[in-house]
């Protein structure tokens, strides 16, 4: 059974993935102006609705590291096996975020694990969890897992096994706005972009290939070029890569997962005083 701290921490979780949501424009991702799904194919509100069917599974995570204490591989084998359970009942209620649920799950789990961690501690963290093994998980491979043989490509697992670098990048493109005096949608768009510029997103590469995958890079690279969001030649080159997202349709979708995971792991601090104030 989950406490409420563990449930905070979940909570906090989902509150991080409906900011990444609630964030516009973002390219070639569902967002406020997409509400019938017309572009990305994702409903914004079912995907509102199915973020909250997360919650149950994260509390659980959560609860499993503070109850193990430590990364051990049997934790490891019980985070798996919550996951999976988390991704059915997401299916159920719509459907979305599986890179979502890989990056929040290992991070509030880290999270639940070292209690005053906070920033890089959280993903290296994380990082000692995922070393261990997922025994328990299907032979099959999954469409990321072929995709990133194929192309050799981090993906997901990969991304973890390094300690989350791109939830760490963005961590410090937040920063780096912030110091600079954006207002914090920019600041957070900044920080979609600085991930989009270097991740390897299996997605992409699956409907668009390496030069699909170059393409989005460089666009999101030139967008921060021209001074990212917070300036007006900044914004202006973020319409005209956010209009060619949606006219080829592709989706950067691990690099929305990942955002969610920075903004989860920033709003630590806020967490802690909460958890803080349950336990006393």
């Amino acid at each position: 059974m989950s406490s409420r701290e563990d449930e905070t921490l979940a909570q906090a979780a989902v509150a991080a993935l409906t900011w990444q949501l609630e964030l516009t424009p973002k390219p070639g991702l569902p967002d406020p102006r997409d509400r019938d799904a017309r572009v990305t194919r994702r409903d914004l509100c079912g995907l509102r609705w199915s973020a909250k069917a997360l919650a149950p599974g994260l509390a659980a995570m959560a609860a499993a590291a503070r109850r193990t204490g430590e990364p051990t591989p049997a934790l490891r084998a019980e985070l798996g096996a919550i996951g999976r359970s988390t991704e059915h009942s997401v299916a159920l209620a719509g459907g979305g975020h599986r890179g979502a649920l890989w990056a929040l799950g290992f991070l509030v789990a880290a999270a639940a694990l070292e209690p005053r961690a906070m920033g890089s501690d959280v993903t290296a963290t994380a990082k000692r969890i995922v070393a261990h093994p997922d025994r328990g998980a299907p032979r099959r491979p999954s469409r990321g897992s072929s995709v990133s043989a194929k192309y050799g490509a981090a993906g997901a697992r990969g991304e973890a096994r390094a300690g989350f670098p791109h939830v760490r990048r963005a961590l410090d493109a937040l920063a780096t706005s912030r110091s600079a005096g954006a207002p914090e949608p920019y600041a957070r768009l900044d920080a979609l972009l600085t991930v989009m510029s270097t991740l390897q997103d299996t997605e992409l590469l699956y409907t668009a290939g390496p030069h699909g995958l170059r393409h989005v890079q460089a666009g999101a690279r030139g967008v921060l070029a021209a001074g990212s969001t917070a300036t007006p030649a900044g914004r202006e080159a973020l319409t005209v890569f956010d209009d060619d997202l949606h006219a080829r349709a592709w989706s950067p979708r691990g690099s929305g997962g990942l955002l969610a995971g920075a903004l989860f792991v920033d709003s630590l601090p806020v967490v802690a005083a909460s958890r803080a104030r349950l336990a006393t």
